[in-house]
């Protein structure tokens, strides 16, 4: 990679996360990469569409394939986000636009996250709550210990590890599905292919979903599995809303097919302001936040500038985080 490369920040980053985000990656991004290397940082469409035709490189996390005509030296696309569902891979493969994605940079914010969950469920913070919200209602009632229940992880990657290390810690089994179970961490008690799902839904008490949204998990979580679940089991979805089949899920919670339900993420977001998911007491909706953290652009800038080296030498075969 010769000097004067490019580096851009696309304006979904300052869009999404805010200004001070977005100047603190800056920063970041400029003292720990090379002095020879530009970072331009937009903030706007317009100033996007202007700078992405010097561009050698983009952090994003919005799809940047529609500007790909306006972005002749444009090589590598960095994602701010785990989940690239949303990005047209085949036109940035026939482009030969490489992509990496933000995988683990915000596992452990997730896994505290979904912990959290666990605890408002197992402790029924959620009801008091509800009762706080009802001015005041005072009304003893008792709480359960996570110590001896089961989490069943179903995609046991950078969230999913994570998970198992905190829910080890407190006495819990770990079990699990990954497309290859051989490379799961030993912190995982069981791990099952894809096609062993049913045996951690049955098993799982806290049933995580932490997969990616592909072709294969879109409806992943229907009637049928719901219907698998232990009755006392909680659905904890930090994944995306298409993994499960929502209207089957408001059925189930309505019906008191399952325990209760966790959601960070859904089909349609924001979430509508009539879904039923707002009003059943048997659900915590959060607005797709478990990944936020305020050393997301402290991680999202070690990992670019880990992989600039692999880069600017060629070597993008060991790009960290590669999806395409």
């Amino acid at each position: 990679m010769s000097d004067g490369t490019t580096v851009l920040l696309h304006h979904s980053v300052t869009g999404v996360f805010g200004d001070e985000l977005g100047e603190e990656l800056h920063s970041r991004l400029e003292s720990s990469l090379p002095a020879e290397v530009a970072i331009e940082t937009s903030n706007t469409p317009t100033r996007t569409e202007r700078a992405i035709g010097d561009a050698d490189a983009v952090l994003t996390i919005r799809d940047v394939s529609g500007l790909l005509d306006d972005a002749p030296d444009l090589r590598w696309v960095q994602t701010l986000n785990a989940g690239v569902d949303s990005y047209d891979l085949d036109r940035l493969d026939d482009r030969n636009v490489v992509v990496t994605n933000g995988s683990g940079v915000a596992a452990r914010p997730i896994a505290e996250q979904v912990l959290g969950y666990a605890f408002v469920f197992e402790r029924r913070i959620h009801r008091g709550i509800r009762q706080q919200e009802r001015n005041g209602v005072w009304e003893r009632y008792a709480g359960g210990e996570l110590g001896g229940k089961t989490v069943g992880v179903v995609g046991v990657g950078a969230i999913g590890t994570e998970v198992a290390e905190l829910a080890t810690a407190l006495d819990m089994e770990v079990v699990g599905t990954k497309r290859d179970p051989d490379t799961a961490p030993d912190v995982v008690d069981e791990v099952y292919p894809p096609e062993g799902l049913d045996r951690v839904l049955e098993r799982a008490d806290y049933l995580v979903l932490s997969c990616p949204l592909v072709e294969s998990t879109r409806g992943l979580i229907g009637s049928r599995e719901l219907m698998a679940m232990k009755s006392e089991a909680v659905l904890i979805n930090v994944a995306r809303g298409g993994v499960v089949d929502q209207p089957a899920l408001e059925t189930a919670l309505q019906q008191g097919r399952i325990r209760g339900a966790a959601l960070d993420v859904f089909e349609e977001e924001p979430l509508p302001a009539d879904s039923v998911l707002w009003e059943l007491s048997n659900v915590v909706v959060t607005p797709h936040m478990a990944g936020s953290t305020p050393r997301y652009a402290e991680r999202i800038a070690a990992l670019f500038a880990d992989n600039y080296e692999r880069f600017a030498a060629g070597k993008l075969d060991e790009l960290e985080n590669r999806v395409l």
